[in-house]
């Protein structure tokens, strides 16, 4: 056991967070970068062998999703194997036994079906989903953690019988993982969330927590959680793709009634009909909209794209919240989710490999993530009425777009803040424009704003 203050190569420990069968979870200090990060470090013991840990890397670096907890670095310090990785606030394990509203549980269920539903997308199988290896950031991010035990699916899969007892499928438990035990234990792991209770095997319905369930949750919840944790897994749904798809037609279906109920039933005094009268509700905007059957996130929506939509080109939607976005946010102005416009359409020429954003043929970087990794395709220059600045670094002088992050022609970051001229507000922590009076977070460095 490492001891607080001891340096291990660039680290400085600050102490142990966790400790499991086989490793470790350190707190430590980098002390290049300045940050801090969560170090995972196997046990000094001749039954356990490092290959399993290289493999945990291996898999870790071919899921790229925002709910996957990617590892920063992983070598060789003084004879042990240390994997870095960023630090979070606390699991979710530590967060299921404090209070939660319903919107913010079904935030978390959808990110846990998302990170999941990723990995079986990569035909990985993490085999020890539980509460523990969930882990909480800033701005309400859930991440998918230790994929210690993961199988990549072949044709046939033999394991041990790994994972947590509380929330291991029957089939793992003998040694037959499937795609069904993920489910199986993501089932078990969000009963626990909306029900606040773990049930004991056997499950027999109504479980414990089951009314709780009900009330602050759409009965399809309650359902879909039923079918995930079936004895036998050809009962389940097949993978957590399937699942996650299931989950997100509950939830937009509640949204819908909820836009309905905000709405009220149309009465039958000054309004009538359906009709907008002269009394209470005016001839406005929000009378209109009100009795169109729009809700307020819709109306804000409306009203936001009216005034920024032409300077902001925000014609994307959000993939999580569906909100508009443009394909220049680093992050959702209204749900907070990084890179919100991913895989959606560009009216670029060619697609930034590294954070699938448009470029330009002529450009030699990526002006939104610094990425290299694409070949200039032509030398020829292409006008763009896009273009209205230029950069700063006098040996360049090229012209850049609105809310470029770096240049696109000499690789240089962009130094003066972009500003937007329908709004006199900016962002307290990355001084860029903000609209202050509609977004939650800023779009640009995702740090919550203040109204």
């Amino acid at each position: 056991m490492l001891r607080a203050r001891q340096k291990l190569g660039k680290y400085r420990i600050l102490g142990r967070i966790a400790s499991g069968p086989l490793a470790d979870v350190y707190t430590a200090a980098d002390t290049i970068h300045k940050t801090r990060v969560a170090l995972k470090i196997p046990k000094s013991d001749d039954n356990i062998s490092n290959d399993d840990f290289l493999r945990e890397v291996r898999i870790a670096t071919r899921l790229n999703h925002e709910n996957i907890l990617p590892v920063q670095d992983a070598s060789f310090i003084d004879g042990r194997f240390v994997i870095a990785m960023e630090l979070g606030t606390e699991s979710l394990a530590d967060r299921i036994v404090h209070r939660m509203s319903s919107v913010h549980t079904m935030e978390i269920a959808d990110q846990a079906l998302a990170a999941l539903a990723h990995a079986h997308e990569k035909k990985i199988i993490h085999c020890d989903i539980k509460p523990e290896n969930f882990i909480l950031f800033p701005g309400n991010r859930l991440k998918l953690a230790d994929f210690g035990f993961a199988k990549i699916s072949l044709r046939t899969l033999k394991a041990s019988g790994s994972g947590t007892i509380d929330y291991i499928a029957p089939e793992q438990a003998m040694g037959r993982p499937k795609f069904q035990s993920d489910v199986f234990s993501l089932g078990l792991v969000l009963y626990r969330l909306f029900a606040g209770k773990l049930p004991e095997w056997p499950f027999k319905w109504p479980m414990v927590g089951h009314d709780r369930l009900r009330k602050r949750f759409p009965p399809e919840i309650a359902d879909m959680l039923r079918k995930s944790i079936q004895l036998d897994p050809a009962d389940r749904y097949r993978n957590a793709i399937e699942m996650y798809a299931e989950f997100r037609k509950i939830s937009r279906r509640s949204a819908r009634q909820s836009d309905k109920g905000n709405n009220g039933k149309k009465g039958k005094g000054k309004i009538g009909k359906g009709k907008i009268g002269k009394g209470k509700v005016g001839k406005g905007r929000n009378g209109n909209s009100a009795a169109n059957g729009a809700g307020w996130r819709k109306m804000q929506w409306r009203e936001f794209q009216r005034q920024y939509r032409g300077e902001l080109e925000t014609g994307h939607s959000c993939r999580r919240c569906e909100g508009p976005v443009a394909e220049s946010m680093q992050c959702c102005p209204w749900c907070g989710v990084d890179h919100p416009s991913r895989q959606a359409d560009t009216r670029m020429p060619a697609i930034c490999p590294r954070c699938e954003r448009g470029v330009k043929t002529d450009w030699h970087y990526c002006a939104w993530c610094y990425g290299s990794g694409f070949e200039v395709e032509t030398k020829r220059r292409y006008s763009d009425k896009r273009y209205s600045r230029k950069c700063t670094n006098h040996r360049c002088r090229q012209p850049l777009m609105p809310f470029m992050r770096y240049c696109p022609w000499c690789h240089s970051k962009v130094r003066k803040a972009w500003k937007i001229a329908e709004s006199k507000h900016k962002c307290r922590s990355c001084d860029w424009g903000i609209a202050r009076e509609f977004w939650n977070y800023c779009a640009w460095c995702s740090d919550p704003v203040e109204r």
